[in-house]
């Protein structure tokens, strides 16, 4: 596994040995015999499970971002480095030499040490004279990318990053949720951020991109994460970045292997509640929180407005917490300003009662453009469906909802769904979406349920027989199982038995099949995400329930890690438990960042279905996680109403400073409508 490999090196006048690759703690990585860098991760146990990218799977993947390669920002100029000038080799490892600017030597030091790889990165600088760095990022490029679902289950990894300074870490873990992960700790240094590149029309929404962990962006974002720092180094000083690698049975053993050094009780707390931290010492630079340490040398944290904050916890480690209004102020706060800011007034007819995105900087409502995701249908049914949620909840005033909401009814049945029941896109977008069968559905269930108009129950009763009609039962539309349920008991009180009975046997017909196809699951708009597959344990958790066939329950056990994966252990209130979701910035918001959003209110429906899960399966921490999920999302909205459909996470996209929430208030009150759902459910 270590033998030698002799080549010739491109930049040095004799051959170099190298080991062809690095044997460590059951599994190995397979070292370029020009660089020295790994070019692939493997398990033994599992040797079909890629944990980085490579042109075979990726074929944008260049050398540019193979492992190990970065870049410098500094006063002298910007670089990047990739084949050393230097490189030398034994069993044990590689130590590579790099010259990418004039008086800056970068040396890169690769070594097993027991069960684990140990890399470390040495900025040197041999000038006489200062050097003031602003950027120093390293290529991860781990495999995080969707094939088909069963080719993503069986050799894909999720990669969930945490970048506190000097508590900063990576996990690259199946998306099955089974097996071993590949997790990167650091022991030496900070990492402060993390980038995303090689996001474009050409990887589109079925890759994750290209991750980069930063020491510091201060070039490009200086404020993201809590702010960049610029580093000084005098003449011969240095600095350095080390991390090691390992194999990790479970998530909980490389949680504990990070030694963590604050445990918190909870990341995101309503006003007026403490969010209690265990940690040698606790600050924050905003002026919003205090900070109070209790006599058993704990911290109580609290915060006078509504927002995310940073928390700078002991020894160079940094990461961030919510401080909210409850779910129904936010509620309250959002009906309003929907109801001031996102209606369409200016158009004719049954047209200016649809519900559109608006940019919050200006209050301007944006219009279509042939744009699917900013049509006036799909996402934003949400925004009528919460109105009428919140005015059944005594949250917003019922007589003034009433009205608006049977204007977006008439709206909806004439230009949001044709003659036979298929849904619309939109009123100018003809094209039938499977996905907006259940919402359109939902709405006219809710209004037969408030107005007793038999119209209403048989148009949501139309428009679920003819989502079954066109596909529905091999599609895993968001919300089909529990509105088709939903819908059966509005048709039983009102008489139609019979047709109820027809819908159900068609949901359990529906989840058998998904249960006979395993792995197979259907691609939609993307090829595999985790809103494919919540929807899948919703349908398989609905057939259990109306028949208590136990093969249901035994499917759910087998499904639910697959769900769990797309949400990492990250101790910050944007990425606890939250699902990774990498495109809705490009599809859905003004700035056409095509980056990781976090929260992503899709992330909620990760919550819903663990307390819809059947009991045997439902945990106290599967209750945790929930709550966490459901308290993160709160981060999109702000104390006046308004909101943000995508807080783009990563610092840089493409080079394009991110790390931001986009303008537009768009399709993300589906988190609030299902919460409130999920609430009156528990009650």
């Amino acid at each position: 596994m270590s033998a030698p490999c002799r080549k010739a090196h491109p930049l040095l006048p004799v051959d170099v040995e190298i080991p062809d690759a690095l044997a460590f703690g059951g599994g190995y990585a397979t070292l370029d015999a020009l660089t020295g860098a790994p070019t692939r991760f493997v398990d033994a146990r599992q040797p079909e499970r890629r944990f980085l990218l490579d042109t075979d799977v990726a074929p944008w993947h260049s050398v540019e971002h193979q492992w190990g390669s970065g870049h410098l920002m500094t006063d002298r100029g910007g670089a990047r480095w990739h084949t050393p000038s230097e490189l030398r080799g034994t069993d044990r490892g590689t130590t590579a030499a790099h010259t990418p600017l004039a008086g800056v030597r970068l040396e890169v030091q690769r070594l097993v040490d027991g069960d684990r790889i140990r890399e470390r990165y040495t900025v040197v600088n041999t000038a006489q004279e200062p050097l003031t760095i602003t950027g120093l990022g390293i290529q991860t490029p781990f495999a995080d990318l969707y094939d088909t679902a069963e080719a993503s289950l069986d050799r894909a990894v999720h990669a969930h990053l945490f970048t506190g300074g000097t508590w900063a870490w990576a996990l690259a873990q199946p998306m099955s949720g089974q097996g071993r992960c590949l997790g990167l700790i650091v022991r030496e240094g900070a990492l402060r951020a993390y980038s995303v590149e090689s996001r474009n029309l050409k990887s589109n929404s079925h890759v994750r991109g290209h991750l980069v962990l930063l020491v510091t962006d201060q070039a490009r974002n200086p404020d993201a994460f809590g702010g960049q720092p610029v580093l000084h180094l005098e003449a011969g000083e240095s600095t350095s970045l080390e991390w090691e690698l390992s194999w990790y049975a479970t998530v909980a053993d490389f949680i504990a292997a990070t030694t963590p050094p604050a445990a918190l009780s909870a990341y995101a707390a309503e006003l007026g509640e403490p969010i209690v931290v265990e940690a040698a010492s606790v600050s924050s630079p905003d002026s919003a929180v205090t900070v109070e340490r209790q006599a058993d040398g704990r911290h109580h944290v609290r915060a006078s407005r509504h927002g995310a904050y940073t928390l700078d916890i002991d020894s160079g480690a940094r990461t961030e917490v919510l401080f909210h209004l409850s779910l129904e102020d936010v509620v309250r706060r959002r009906a309003a300003y929907i109801t001031r800011h996102q209606r369409a007034r200016e158009r004719p007819g049954l047209l200016a009662h649809a519900f559109v995105p608006v940019d919050t900087r200006t209050g301007l409502t944006q219009t279509t453009n042939g744009w699917q995701d900013w049509t006036d249908g799909s996402e934003r049914i949400a925004m009528p469906l919460l109105l009428q949620a919140a005015a059944a909840h005594g949250l917003a005033d019922a007589d003034e909802m009433d009205p608006l909401l049977d204007g977006w009814s008439r709206f909806a049945c004439r230009h949001l769904l044709d003659e036979s029941n298929a849904p619309r896109r939109g009123s100018q977008d003809q094209q039938v979406r499977l996905y907006d069968t259940p919402w359109l559905a939902s709405f006219f269930d809710d209004r037969y349920r408030v107005q007793g108009r038999d119209e209403d129950l048989e148009r949501a009763a139309g428009i679920i027989e003819r989502s079954f009609e066109l596909g529905g039962a091999r599609h895993l539309s968001i919300g089909l199982s529990p509105t088709t349920l939903a819908l059966c008991d509005s048709l039983e009180a009102g008489g139609q038995s019979g047709r109820a009975e027809k819908l159900r046997t068609q949901l359990v017909d529906s989840a058998r099949q998904f249960v006979r196809m395993g792995r197979q699951l259907p691609a939609h708009e993307v090829n595999y995400e985790q809103s494919i597959v919540a929807p899948l344990l919703d349908l398989i958790v609905d057939a259990y329930t109306v028949t208590g066939d136990a093969v249901f329950r035994e499917a759910v056990a087998e499904r639910l890690s697959w769900l769990l994966a797309f949400g990492g252990p990250q101790p910050h209130v944007r990425l606890h438990g939250i699902a990774i979701r990498h495109w809705d910035g490009f599809w859905f918001g003004a700035d056409r960042l095509w980056g990781d959003v976090f929260p992503h209110y899709w992330s909620t429906l990760t919550a819903a279905t663990l307390q819809r899960l059947p009991t045997t399966l439902r945990t106290p921490g599967t209750d945790r996680l929930a709550e966490t999920i459901w308290r993160a999302n709160l981060a999109n909205y702000r104390e006046d109403g308004s909101a943000t459909c995508a807080f783009v996470m990563p610092s840089t996209v493409d080079d394009r400073a991110a790390h931001r929430a986009d303008p537009l208030a768009n399709d993300q009150d589906w988190h609030l409508l299902l919460w409130l759902r999920a609430r009156q459910q528990s009650e």
